[in-house]
């Protein structure tokens, strides 16, 4: 099975430069630089482009301060920067990163030295740096095997800076050699903080121009929605931005300079800028031809976008209301409300007490009352059993070694999942019930599901049908559905985290990547299992969840052909071929063209442009012609009769799961930190 990862948060370590400690860290504005025994703290500008050098220092005697005398020097000459900056713009990884990014990146580089016959990376180490060549020569094994020599000009060792593994080569010098260097951690305070500051800036952009009429209301989400969007557009003194005739599909701000429009008939010279910008957004929004011709009176910046996902709908608040992406309404229930039916009692009520009823229920439960049936699954973190209370009820254990989370330092994600889990009460999502804990072990009681992995079915099977296919993404699709509408994001799709009821319906377990980021935000940690990682998370741009609609494209594919679409030899060749999109992969003749334009559709590079997270949210998936006659209203209802019944002969029968050998390692030591207080 394919493993998930995650890069954990981490406490830096200054790296060895010479007989030097030094410490870069951007956000803190702070170079730490040790000599001997001694350490200085010393406040920098940011980006830090220069080293700082301690030639002399000295301790007065009775109050224990120390006086310096140092040296600024340029640690990056013009040279360096150009041969790094091509270097990384001839990467197939790091050539995908803007350009500010990479400038930030050459800035913060440091340089490292190694002798003839040194040990740079070694296959199986933990590492965090990333290498640019400048000179000398290395050459990189796997398994003790050549694969190249690298000489000037060259990355390598770009996997570490994505998240934390161990690495796939050995990189040996061959001559005495230099290298500019930089970590994981700088790496992505760069990424996010660019990321941050360029939404920040189209945010305060568009706020500013809330008296145009189809910005005003709109909430904070939506706007921004419309910043993801913004592309930033470059026009020189003296060229044209519009032509009067040109259709009318993209509107423009403008951001810097000034335009000047032609007069055309009754209109006016009016010379814009970006106080009066506001001219170019009605005359577009309010006609379909255009019917003013715009020349630049100097060089200016204009931001631009297509006009048809963002329709304007001037003065009716329950209309934008009802056309808010599906996050911002309830799809299924919010047991705090209370609607009109037919019925006696409101079903959200009905529901309600069925939940009170059941956490009564599970309140009373102790570890003692289960007995241990047989393994469902083994992981890193350890396994699941399946235990009975009874004749007639079993569950479900997940167990977990507190000690191994402590270590891998995923504490935040495992209280993350157990809140999620707990208030996620869907008919496509495993039920939590309750939590255990001892010294060793967190126990997770869950509701047990006996059909078996969907994973474990597709392997056998090699590859579904189109209905079939078309039953378990309409399954997902309802999962993603209540966890969007709820602010969450799952981010581990895959068919290792599908598993059967005994009726044959799929549901998602395993919410150890699951995160609450509200409406309208983002969040930066990477995650995911390779295949089906999205090109905005490896670029580390921040993600949302559109993420989980490229995941759905993804596993769409793979339930129809039995492999994912891109897929490469190792997790970095794969997201070089992830970053090259979904137009490059040739789809199997199998793929019905109704299907290949679904999967394309959720695919798709640009996240604002991703099917599910659009206008009208998860009702452009189930209204696409791959959907068409499916029996949405039958699935919700669990009447829908599934493609595959699993054969479960009773509550205790586990013939749909692999074999697993008896756990006979040693227990693992106590944790007493007391991270776990809400389990």
């Amino acid at each position: 099975k394919r493993v998930s990862f995650i890069s954990p948060g981490e406490v830096k370590q200054p790296q060895r430069w010479g007989n030097l400690l030094r410490e870069q860290c951007i956000c803190a504005k702070v170079v730490l630089v040790a000599g001997g025994s001694r350490a200085f703290m010393v406040m920098c500008n940011l980006p830090a482009p220069r080293t700082l050098v301690v030639t002399r220092a000295t301790r007065r005697s009775g109050n224990g301060r120390c006086s310096t005398h140092a040296t600024l020097k340029n640690g990056l000459i013009h040279r360096s920067k150009e041969l790094i900056k091509e270097a990384i713009l001839d990467n197939d990884f790091m050539k995908n990163l803007e350009m500010s990014q990479i400038q930030e990146i050459v800035d913060c580089m440091y340089p490292v030295e190694y002798g003839q016959e040194s040990c740079i990376i070694k296959e199986g180490d933990v590492g965090s740096l990333v290498y640019v060549m400048e000179e000398g020569k290395v050459e990189v094994t796997k398994e003790g095997v050549k694969l190249c020599t690298m000489g000037p000009g060259k990355v390598f060792g770009e996997l570490a800076i994505l998240y934390n593994c161990t690495r796939t080569a050995t990189v040996k010098t061959l001559t005495n050699v230099k290298l500019w260097a930089i970590d994981r951690q700088c790496f992505q305070t760069i990424m996010m903080r660019t990321g941050l500051i360029k939404h920040a800036e189209y945010m305060e952009f568009l706020k500013r121009l809330v008296a145009l009429l189809c910005f005003l209301g709109l909430p904070e989400e939506i706007l921004s929605k419309l910043a993801d969007v913004l592309e930033e557009t470059h026009y020189g003194e003296g060229e044209y931005i519009i032509r009067q005739g040109a259709r009318g599909d993209t509107f423009f701000i403008i951001s810097k300079g000034k335009v000047k429009r032609t007069p055309v008939d009754a209109l006016p010279n009016v010379l814009l800028n970006p106080a009066t910008g506001r001219w170019v957004f009605r005359t577009l929004i309010h006609c379909d031809v255009l019917i003013a011709v715009f020349e630049k009176s100097d060089q200016s910046d204009c931001t631009m976008r297509d006009l048809l996902p963002v329709p304007v709908r001037e003065r009716k608040p329950r209309e934008r209301v009802n056309s808010l992406p599906s996050p911002l309404t309830p799809l299924f229930f919010h047991i705090t409300y209370s609607v009109h039916t037919s019925k006696k009692f409101p079903f959200f009520h009905v529901k309600k007490c069925r939940y009170e009823a059941e956490n009564a229920f599970f309140s009373n439960l102790k570890l003692v009352d289960f007995n241990i049936i047989d393994t469902l699954g083994v992981g890193g973190f350890g396994r699941v059993e399946l235990l009975k209370s009874d004749e007639t009820k079993t569950f479900a254990m997940k167990i977990l070694k507190k000690r191994h989370i402590v270590d891998t330092r995923q504490q935040e994600h495992i209280r993350s999942e157990k809140q999620i889990m707990q208030e996620a009460h869907s008919d496509f999502i495993v039920r939590l019930y309750r939590t255990f804990k001892d010294s060793k072990y967190l126990y997770m009681l869950m509701e047990a599901c006996l059909g078996g992995e969907l994973w474990t079915i597709l392997r056998d099977r090699g590859s579904f049908e189109d209905a079939t296919t078309r039953f378990y993404t309409a399954c997902v699709v309802e999962a993603f559905a209540y966890l969007h509408s709820k602010g969450i994001i799952y981010r581990d799709l895959k068919p290792e985290n599908l598993i059967l009821d005994h009726r044959g319906y799929a549901k998602l377990v395993d919410f150890g990547f699951a995160k609450k980021i509200g409406f309208g935000k983002k969040t930066w940690t990477f995650c995911g299992t390779p295949e089906y990682v999205a090109p905005e998370i490896i670029l580390n741009k921040g993600h949302d969840i559109s993420a989980d609609y490229w995941s759905l494209g993804i596993l769409m594919y793979e339930l129809l052909t039995g492999s994912p679409p891109f897929s490469g030899p190792d997790p970095m060749k794969t997201y070089n071929i992830i970053l090259r999109g979904i137009d490059m992969i040739e789809f199997p003749k199998k793929i019905t063209k109704n299907a290949a334009n679904l999967i394309k559709k959720l695919c798709r590079d640009n996240p604002s442009e991703r099917l599910g997270n659009l206008k009208n949210g998860v009702k452009d998936i189930q209204k696409h012609k791959w959907f068409e006659g499916f029996n949405w209203e039958g699935l919700r209802k669990g009447t829908l009769t599934p493609p595959i019944i699993p054969d479960v002969s009773s509550p205790t029968d586990t013939s749909n799961f692999d074999s697993f050998p008896e756990d006979n390692d040693d227990p693992p030591p106590d944790d007493n930190s007391g991270w776990d207080t809400d389990f």
